[in-house]
């Protein structure tokens, strides 16, 4: 295994020196990145050894400016970095902090302020009409929806006017302080004049999986709300290009992702969960910057093609790969539904 200067600053010192040491020998019969890609981690620390090289070698053929930080949890349900590469860098989050906008507005459904069947206005003043999302695409306003129906196209379809929609039963300044009252005081967004509109804002790539990590363990919202919102994020319609892409449809029940991208940015992070639904691997991946090949054309390009999601895709077969043989004792489980195809009709 070939861990240069470099990478050992880069992953920092913990995932750096669990990658140099190995473990009874196991690692260290692994010679080749093919046989990298070919093992199937049994343990934890195997895991993030594996993780670690993939992380490198993607980010070393993406090009760009990375910000991560992935962790595996232990048998006991503790997660333990296997990267940890500038992981405090406070970054534009971009769609990715629209998790942490349905975590304030679950918050306040979960102390009885707001409900999920609540309807909010749809005027024609509140629609973006950009190319993301649905509500553009209605053509029929003033209309209303409710605010679970504003939760689930904020995090599937990544819709921008549902962040507005949010906005309406959570305002910015009090969003902002929900967040800090869990401890996120980098995950914030951006206030403006409308006390009911925002910017997405900012966090730390170690925050976000803070964040992700507390929330699978039932730390930041009830039960319901918890596995509400897991449930949405792994939703065959959440996002694919990214850390889902080599991934069949089963699999990707098994993965809650939220992307994020403006401008040269490209983000992504989520939990990896194995067959029985215990959350195994957080991911929380930044990229922005200069990546390989024609910049004007990756200046424009969000797809599954550009190079920052065809690294993530590449890493995504291994994070999923890594859970098929490790689990946890972790406290909470959130087994997902087989996929079933449908025609419609009764």
């Amino acid at each position: 295994m070939d861990i240069n200067r470099r990478f050992a600053l880069g992953l920092g010192s913990v995932a750096a020196a669990s990658a140099v040491v190995g473990t009874a020998g196991t690692a260290q019969a692994q010679e080749t990145d093919a046989e990298w890609d070919a093992l199937i981690p049994t343990t934890a620390d195997l895991a993030r050894r594996k993780i670690a090289r993939k992380y490198q070698r993607q980010v070393a053929w993406a090009g760009g400016t990375w910000s991560a930080h992935i962790g595996v949890a232990d048998p006991d349900g503790v997660v333990e970095p296997a990267v940890e590469a500038e992981a405090d860098r406070v970054v534009e989050a971009y769609s990715v902090n629209k998790v942490a906008v349905a975590v304030a507005v679950l918050d306040k459904v979960d102390r009885g302020l707001i409900t999920l069947d609540q309807r909010v206005e749809v005027t024609d003043a509140i629609v973006i009409r950009d190319t993301d999302g649905i509500f553009a695409l209605d053509g029929a306003y003033p209309s209303s929806v409710t605010v679970g129906h504003a939760l689930a196209a904020l995090l599937t379809v990544s819709d921008n006017t549902a962040v507005r929609l949010c906005g309406l039963v959570v305002p910015a300044l009090e969003l902002n302080e929900i967040l800090r009252g869990k401890g996120f005081v980098h995950t914030q967004v951006v206030p403006v004049a409308n006390p009911n509109r925002f910017f997405l804002g900012t966090t730390t790539p170690r925050e976000t999986s803070t964040l992700l990590t507390r929330l699978a363990a039932g730390e930041l919202l009830s039960p319901a709300s918890t596995r509400h919102l897991l449930t949405v994020l792994r939703s065959l319609t959440s996002f694919t290009d990214g850390i889902r892409l080599n991934l069949s449809s089963q699999e990707r029940l098994n993965v809650a992702t939220k992307a994020g991208w403006f401008e040269d940015g490209r983000n992504e992070a989520g939990i990896v969960f194995d067959a029985n639904g215990k959350p195994v691997v957080t991911y929380a991946l930044f990229a922005s910057g200069r990546f390989r090949g024609d910049q004007a054309v990756n200046a424009d390009n969000y797809s599954a093609t550009h190079p920052a999601l065809r690294a993530r895709a590449e890493l995504g077969r291994t994070l999923y790969d890594s859970v098929l043989r490790i689990t946890n004792d972790a406290a909470h489980a959130y087994r997902a539904q087989p996929y079933r195809a449908w025609k419609g009709g009764n």
